[in-house]
């Protein structure tokens, strides 16, 4: 049977739960194994699809659960919070994921016609770029002649040394060619994650009813609150997976979190209910 640090080895993301558990030779035999495989450390890739995944649900459940509070404390009828939520929820969502889609394509192009601009530098002025970037390791603490041994040969490879420009000048990542096919993809996950999560408050004002027709209104909404804390939690546990916290302090915070933005929208709701009907 393999010991621990054998097992950490051979996963993908051994690199990562080396550290999470701060165990210096789990991380040593991981990288051994590793580069008699293969020379490129595998980190987790999952990452770039995060942001969309946990905002859009995020938002998606937020915005249909503060519709869903609003509505109660205002004493609106099912029928009202159903067409408001559904409506809402999905041209929403069809508005994030075109946005999603559009920032992030423009944010590319931009870092491009910014790499195209260093390119040009590169060309035209070689020295100078080449001495900007001495300045550079200088200021972060290498000697001036080990700075410039370094930088002299990195600019021996001159795509390769562009891209090292563009994070250390300006912190700017250069996307992959296929940039346009992964915003549209992040389009799409925010779409789907804000459709999907934003449909499981009301789903209960639609399924419950037909099981329990007998059921008043605050059943209904106790059960979409009940509904709501577990997802928020549960999105707040997923997140951990991709950041250094523990489950517990993300799902509480997430759940926290949201939870003041429906106590908000209720209160408001009920605030407005009161001045309509005086």
């Amino acid at each position: 049977m393999a010991s621990t640090d054998e097992a950490t080895a051979l996963v993908p993301d051994g690199a990562r739960k080396a550290y999470d558990g701060l165990d210096t030779e789990a991380s040593k035999n991981f990288h051994d194994t590793r580069h008699a495989v293969q020379s490129t450390e595998m980190h987790q890739t999952e990452g770039g699809f995060l942001k969309p995944l946990i905002f859009g649900g995020l938002d998606g459940i937020l915005t249909s659960f503060a519709i869903v509070a609003g509505a109660a404390g205002g004493s609106m009828p099912v029928p009202v919070v159903l067409v408001l939520g559904f409506s809402n929820i999905f041209a929403d969502a069809l508005a994030m994921g075109v946005g999603e889609f559009l920032s992030s394509k423009a944010e590319n192009e931009w870092i491009l016609s910014e790499r195209r601009r260093e390119n040009w530098e590169m060309e035209n002025y070689p020295e100078g770029e080449i001495k900007e970037m001495i300045d550079i390791y200088v200021d972060r603490g290498m000697k001036h002649e080990d700075a410039k041994l370094v930088i002299e040969t990195m600019a021996k490879y001159k795509d390769f040394f562009v891209d090292i420009m563009m994070t250390e000048e300006l912190n700017l990542q250069v996307p992959e060619e296929d940039h346009k096919t992964e915003s549209m993809k992040e389009g799409v996950v925010m779409f789907c994650s804000f459709a999907s999560f934003g449909s499981l408050p009301l789903l209960g004002y639609v399924l419950i009813p037909l099981a329990f027709p007998n059921l008043g209104e605050e059943i209904l909404f106790t059960t979409a609150c009940v509904v709501t804390g577990m997802v928020l939690f549960l999105m707040g546990c997923v997140k951990s997976n991709f950041s250094a916290s523990h489950w517990f302090t993300c799902g509480l915070e997430t759940l926290l979190l949201g939870g003041a933005c429906a106590t908000a929208a209720y209160t408001i709701g009920q605030f407005v209910d009161k001045l309509i009907a005086e």
